[in-house]
């Protein structure tokens, strides 16, 4: 019911996730993160939350990737209605489909990352969406957004689609956490602008001067009070 990528950004060590589904609020069910631990997005015919934050709790402890996606995959008795993937802190990825997903459906690991969905138009959706990564320019959020858009021009999510999401978390900055809810006819256009909004303009200086995991203490200038 959906597709999504997990990466981590070699040049600035930022770890990224975007996703969208044809049905409602993708972010809120698929991607979680953790600075310390990783990145995860859980999806699926019947999806579960818990997946995703237990992923991260074992990836914490330094588990490589796929032990712990197996460790949190086999026990569940329903795991053939779900799908799970991971992405290491380092970006080493590892997934898990069960088989009672809905075609097309499957994973691929890339350089730095994985892509997987289900429900999807043709595993070539998959394909198109690492393609569509690397080969985009600007940072990660740009890269990300550029990939779920060359999914969908692949064939997408086979009902189309009616939300979108991105999650950005580097220790010198604010989180960057962005989702769509619903959208009728272009949720990874409104994400687009979304991102545009959210890194421009004074929101934008706002955000560069909250805590961070590497300052976490930080406050507002007084200049900012000013504006």
């Amino acid at each position: 019911m959906t597709y999504s990528i997990l990466v981590r950004d070699p040049l600035t060590g930022a770890l990224g996730g975007a996703a969208t589904t044809g049905s409602l609020c993708v972010g809120g069910w698929v991607l979680r993160g953790r600075l310390g631990a990783g990145l995860s997005a859980s999806q699926g015919a019947a999806p579960s939350t818990f997946w995703g934050e237990e992923v991260l709790d074992r990836l914490a402890l330094g588990l490589p990737a796929d032990e712990a996606v197996m460790a949190v995959t086999q026990p569940d008795s329903g795991r053939a209605q779900r799908q799970l993937s991971a992405l290491g802190q380092q970006g080493e990825g590892a997934a898990f489909t069960g088989e009672d997903n809905t075609p097309a459906m499957g994973h691929r690991l890339i350089a730095g990352g994985i892509v997987a969905g289900n429900l999807l138009a043709s595993e070539a959706v998959l394909d198109a969406v690492a393609e569509g990564y690397s080969d985009a320019t600007g940072g990660i959020a740009e890269r990300l957004i550029a990939a779920l858009r060359a999914g969908e021009s692949a064939g997408s999510d086979s009902r189309g689609l009616m939300s979108a999401a991105l999650l950005v978390l580097h220790p010198a900055q604010a989180p960057l956490t962005l989702r769509v809810d619903y959208h009728e006819s272009d949720p990874i256009g409104a994400l687009d602008d979304l991102h545009n909004r959210a890194t421009n303009g004074q929101y934008a200086q706002w955000a560069k001067q909250v805590p961070t995991q590497n300052a976490p203490e930080q406050v507002l200038s007084a200049d900012f009070f000013k504006n």
